[in-house]
C-alpha cells in the first residue's frame, strides 16, 4: 500500500492516465444510430461495438465486431472504450441511455471520462434507476468515491466494488454492453442440445457448480454453472468473501481509513 498523503509529480499523473488506455486494441461504441432512421436504414445501431481501424479527421474507419464488415462513421457518433468499462467523452444522459439498453442488468456499470475536462471521471451504475457517483482524485493520484476508501488506480476501484457495494447502490456486476449479441441468421439453425443422463444432485460437489476450470470435465454446463454462481453471489456473503480473497492476490493498493461509517459519497448530479 502506498502512503495516502504522498504527493505525486505531474509526470506520474500523466503516466497513470495513459496506462489506462495504452495496452488494448482500440474499441468504440456507437452512441446513436448511423445513419439516422429517418434518413435511411442504419448501418450501425446505438450500443454496437466496433473495432477502430483508422482515424481520418471527422470520419473514422471501423469494423463491426459481429459482421466483420468495414465502413466509415462520424467520430461524433462513437466513443472509445478501454478495459470494457472506461468510456471516453460520454455525457451523463448518454450513459443512462447506454445502460438502459437490453443486455444490461442490475449492477451493470461504466466509468465515463468527462468530454469537457480530461482526467475527470464518474461511475454510472444500473440499479432501480441509473445512479451516478463522482470519482475524486488526490494529489498523489489515488482515486476515491467515498473518502474512507482510496485506490491507487481505477482498476483497483472497480475490482473492489465488484466484490462489495460498500456504500454504492449495489455491487458492480458486468461492464455496460459486455454481452455480445450474435448476428441474426436463420441459416445458423438451433444450437445442439447435449443431454446428460443419470444426473444426481446429491453426488455433485459444490465446487463443481461454480468452478470454471476444465469445463469439458464438468457435469454441469457453463450456462447453468454461471447462473448458479450468480445466485450464490447474491444469496450470502460467503461468495463475495471468496472473490475478494482471490482479487486480493492481484491487487493490494487499497487504503481504508479506520472508520466504522461508510463515509460521504458524492452523487454525481451535474457531471
Amino acid at each position: 500500500m502506498g502512503n495516502l498523503m504522498q504527493s505525486g509529480s505531474s509526470t506520474d499523473k500523466v503516466n497513470t492516465d495513459s496506462s489506462l488506455k495504452g495496452s488494448e486494441d482500440d474499441m468504440v461504441v456507437v452512441l446513436q444510430d448511423y445513419p439516422l432512421p429517418e434518413i435511411s436504414e442504419p448501418i450501425y445501431r446505438m450500443g454496437e461495438k466496433l473495432r477502430l481501424i483508422a482515424q481520418e479527421a471527422y470520419w473514422w474507419r471501423v469494423r463491426s465486431v459481429q459482421t466483420q464488415k468495414e465502413n466509415y462513421i462520424p467520430n461524433s457518433h462513437v466513443a472509445k472504450v478501454y478495459h470494457g468499462w472506461l468510456f471516453e467523452g460520454v455525457e451523463r444522459q448518454k450513459a443512462e441511455e447506454l445502460l438502459c439498453l437490453p443486455g444490461n442488468r442490475v449492477g451493470s456499470f461504466l466509468v465515463r471520462e468527462s468530454a469537457r475536462e480530461r482526467g475527470l471521471y464518474s461511475l454510472s451504475v444500473k440499479h432501480r434507476t441509473i445512479t451516478h457517483y463522482r470519482i475524486f482524485r488526490l494529489d498523489n493520484s489515488w482515486y476515491y468515491i467515498s473518502p474512507r476508501l482510496t485506490f491507487q488506480c481505477l482498476e483497483d476501484m472497480i475490482n473492489h466494488y465488484s466484490d462489495f457495494a460498500d456504500g454504492l447502490c449495489c455491487a458492480l456486476t458486468t461492464p455496460c454492453l459486455s454481452g455480445t449479441t450474435p448476428p441474426s441468421d436463420a441459416s445458423l439453425g438451433a444450437p445442439p442440445v447435449v443431454m446428460r443422463r443419470n444426473f444426481d444432485w446429491k453426488k455433485i460437489d459444490r465446487r463443481q457448480l461454480v468452478s470454471t476450470d476444465s469445463p469439458s470435465d464438468n457435469m454441469v454446463s457453463y450456462g447453468v454453472r454461471n447462473s448458479i454462481a450468480d445466485y450464490l453471489s447474491f444469496s450470502g456473503n460467503h461468495s463475495a468473501q471468496t472473490r475478494a480473497e482471490s482479487r486480493k492476490k492481484k491487487s493490494k493498493s487499497l487504503y481504508a481509513l479506520p472508520d466504522n461509517g461508510l463515509g460521504n459519497i458524492d452523487y454525481d448530479d451535474d457531471f
